[in-house]
């Protein structure tokens, strides 16, 4: 049923766009590899990533950085509450990605015989980014070999091995000269930013130190000079949303989350607020909390078995036309305040930090006077405020704070980025004791009360079957509790 969903998603969204160069009635999938217009196919592999990444992704996601957990009245999404989500479940996310990968690594090859380095860069940089949420959740995928019609078993590489070949991959797309790209210049069918490369560029920079500062803790020496390079060579960074915007609350035309989870579903409270997130926001007087969940009390996380009244329990807040970030200006700008405190003396991460929280505030607006009016986080960055970059404290403390509020600001579908940020980091911090104690501090990762992994937190999804059961190179399958490689905490 996804599947389907995601296709008719990609139809509409181009039905919408009104490009000429596109037929309706053909699945980009079935164009001929050759014969396609890289107008016709780039669209197909953007929305295949956001669909991909949006539905299947952002569940997980939400679930495992704790914005939400399973409703007691309802069993939808157990085994991914209670960690033992298995080679059967959701199949379709690894299909779904590979399909959009597969557009996208087509663009890219077609744009390189042409010479159109505009293409080039964008292809590369979605192929890069989509390979990173698969590498990040799985570990070892296919990447060299992946996508290539005469390769049907294509061989897996390790997660180190993947991410030289993407840093790799994006320079090379980077130190193309763009001003003698050839044939089409990319402009509507560019759902993320109109054909506007000097974005495209920022957001591959941007990229580019998210690969590197993930590696802090496995390999501390690549990382510092990876990110001292960026840092002393003038780099840009994205400034802006990378985002695919144009959905509506109409069938098959809305957010990828509230399409799959509401409208597919015709439920809408399998969703309830984690008392993680929900109990930071209380605990902090955050009004974002009110755009977050709905009225009512939060659930412990995983307890989904609890006989408490359903109807008093706060249900996560979706919207059919939520924007699919691939990254959002803040997690940009809290990913360049921990550059500057790790590498550059932490000169400006400060005004980096406030930039990223000031920028989620002001996403959400109330009433102010019949006005609409964003949400003002002044009073929680100045002295004395919840969320006071602590300038005074000492790494640890900053990098606290940095990766708490890159938490909150992923809110509702890019829990899985956070989820990654949590392994490699520590932060939010992991609980002691359940939720159900008083001593429970308000904000931190707590073990699922049905949990089936012994008190082990996730670190990974399991190969799904219609992998392992086609592809004899597939590697051995590892439980979901053992780290990546990246994950040495």
């Amino acid at each position: 049923m996804k599947k389907i969903f995601l296709l008719i998603t990609v139809l509409s969204l181009f039905s919408a766009c009104n490009d000429a160069d596109f037929d309706i009635n053909r699945d980009p999938d079935n164009l001929s590899p050759n014969g396609v217009s890289l107008k016709t196919e780039l669209p197909a592999g953007l929305v295949g990533v956001a669909g991909a990444q949006g539905s299947y992704y952002a569940l997980i996601g939400g679930f495992w950085s704790q914005y939400w957990t399973q409703s007691n009245s309802a069993n939808q999404y157990k085994e991914i509450d209670d960690y033992s989500i298995g080679t059967d479940d959701y199949t379709g996310g690894w299909t779904a990605m590979y399909d959009a990968l597969g557009d996208i690594r087509n663009v890219k090859k077609l744009a390189n015989q042409q010479e159109n380095w505009n293409y080039y860069l964008i292809a590369t940089t979605m192929e890069v980014y989509s390979s990173q949420i698969m590498a990040d959740f799985y570990d070892q995928i296919p990447y060299t070999e992946a996508n290539n019609v005469n390769i049907l078993t294509p061989h897996f590489q390790g997660g180190q091995e993947v991410y030289d070949l993407m840093v790799a991959d994006l320079k090379d797309a980077l130190g193309k000269d763009l001003s003698t790209s050839n044939g089409d210049a990319p402009g509507t069918d560019d759902f993320v930013f109109g054909g506007n490369m000097d974005n495209w560029t920022a957001f591959a920079n941007t990229l580019l130190l998210k690969l590197y500062l993930r590696q802090t803790e496995a390999r501390p020496t690549v990382a510092q000079d990876g990110i001292t390079d960026l840092l002393t060579s003038g780099a840009t960074f994205l400034n802006t949303d990378a985002a695919i915007t144009q959905f509506e609350d109409a069938p098959n035309r809305s957010n990828p989350l509230y399409e799959s989870d509401r409208r597919q579903l015709n439920v809408a409270t399998n969703l309830r607020a984690s008392r993680t997130l929900h109990s930071f926001f209380t605990e902090n007087s955050d009004p974002r909390k009110d755009f977050y969940y709905e009225a009512g009390n939060p659930l412990n996380q995983g307890d989904f078995n609890n006989n408490v009244g359903s109807s008093t329990i706060s249900v996560v807040h979706l919207e059919a036309t939520t924007p699919v970030y691939f990254m959002s200006r803040e997690e940009s700008l809290f990913l360049q305040a921990e550059a500057l405190e790790r590498y550059a003396g932490g000169v400006g991460a400060k005004e980096k930090y406030e930039a990223g929280v000031a920028a989620n505030f002001a996403r959400y607006k109330e009433l102010v006077g019949g006005v609409p009016t964003p949400l003002n986080a002044t009073p929680f960055l100045t002295s004395g405020g919840a969320y006071e970059y602590p300038s005074s404290g000492n790494f640890n403390d900053k990098l606290k704070s940095i990766i708490t509020q890159k938490w909150v600001s992923g809110f509702p579908g890019n829990g899985f980025e956070m989820f990654f940020e949590h392994n490699r980091t520590g932060f939010p911090a992991e609980s002691a004791v359940p939720q159900s104690s008083t001593s429970y501090v308000a904000g931190e990762f707590a073990y699922s009360v049905n949990g089936t992994t012994a008190g082990l937190f996730p670190k990974r999804v399991v190969f799904p079957s219609n992998v392992t059961s086609v592809n004899p190179n597939a590697p051995t399958l590892v439980k979901v509790e053992i780290p990546v490689w990246w994950d040495v905490n």
